[in-house]
């Protein structure tokens, strides 16, 4: 997820100038690696 959210670019200094930004950066973040999760390990 570390990956993920680096290369989305989301960052603490994003928190600081755009809360609902980075929230909604975040979220899909958040969204797209429960979707590899469930990929990769409940459906194979």
């Amino acid at each position: 997820m570390k990956q993920m959210v680096e290369k989305q670019g989301v960052n603490e200094n994003l928190k600081r100038q755009d809360q609902m930004r980075w929230v909604r950066l975040m979220n899909n973040v958040k969204a797209g690696a429960e979707e590899i999760v469930m990929r990769e390990i409940i459906y194979v």
